[in-house]
This record gives C-alpha cells, sequence and structure tokens, in this order.
C-alpha cells in the first residue's frame, strides 16, 4: 500500500494566520490550556477546598499511607504539589508535560483500582474517566510534536 505525498503538517512560523484556522492546530491550543489549568486548579484545591469535593483522602487507595508511612492527608498535599507542577510543566514544555501528566492518569488509575469494595470506592467511574484524559494528554504530546515547543 502507498501513502500519498501531502505537505508538512506544521506551516511555516512566519504564517501564524494559517496556523489558526488549522482544526489541528486549534485542537493543540484546547488540549493544551485545558491540560495545564485543570492540573493546576486540581492540585490547589488539594490545600484550599474551593471545588468542594470534601475529602480528597477518599480518593487515596489505604494501602497507599500504610505502605509510604505517610499520613493520607499529607500525601494528598504532596499529591496537590506534583499535580501544579504537572500543570506548569504543560504550560510551559507541553510536548514533555503531557507525557507527564499521561503518567500521572496512569498511576491515578492504578491507584483508584485499588481502593477496596465497600470503603469510600470503588472508582471505577473516575478511572475510566482518567483513562479518556490521559488519551486526551497522549493525543496533545503528540501533537506538541508539530505545535509544542522543542525539547533541547
Amino acid at each position: 500500500m502507498t501513502r500519498a505525498t501531502v505537505a508538512p503538517a506544521r506551516p511555516m512560523l512566519g504564517d501564524l494566520s494559517t496556523w489558526v484556522s488549522l482544526p489541528t492546530y486549534q485542537a493543540y491550543e484546547i488540549l493544551h490550556v485545558g491540560f495545564a489549568v485543570l492540573p493546576i486548579v486540581a492540585g490547589l484545591d488539594k490545600f484550599l477546598h474551593f471545588l468542594q469535593i470534601g475529602s480528597w483522602e477518599h480518593y487515596l487507595a489505604p494501602i497507599v499511607p500504610q505502605i509510604t508511612g505517610i499520613e493520607a492527608h499529607k500525601f494528598m498535599l504532596g499529591v496537590g504539589v506534583i499535580e501544579m507542577v504537572a500543570g506548569l510543566l504543560v504550560a510551559f514544555w507541553p510536548r514533555a508535560g503531557a507525557y507527564v501528566v499521561m503518567l500521572w492518569l496512569w498511576g491515578i488509575i492504578v491507584n483508584l483500582l485499588m481502593i477496596p469494595i465497600g470503603t469510600a470506592g470503588p472508582f471505577y467511574d473516575v478511572a475510566l474517566r482518567d483513562f479518556g484524559l490521559s488519551l486526551g494528554a497522549l493525543a496533545l504530546a503528540r501533537l506538541s510534536e508539530d505545535y509544542g515547543r522543542p525539547i533541547h
């Protein structure tokens, strides 16, 4: 099977108006802003509780504090810091940051699947949603190959 030869997806830097009109660039910007802002908001909420989630500790598998020896609340504060750093990483280096967010979401999924039935969970719906978000982060990483800041 042969592939058709087409022009590169990334237009020349000088032609910014062409970039803005491309659906792929628009998708990149939507994902870029979303995956930069939302982890920062979620991380800040671990400290300020403005989203009215209640206790973030309910989303932490009981085995995690047992293994780490860190109290659940303090562990979730650490999670908040990591989420804010991941959001900043996506904001300034989306090509690398998107992969970090994708892997972070996979870690959250594993954690959610380890919550025993009958406690606060199970949170299978949240795990499924986070898998979908991880696919979005992967899409951002791939689009960043064309539109993001290069890694040197």
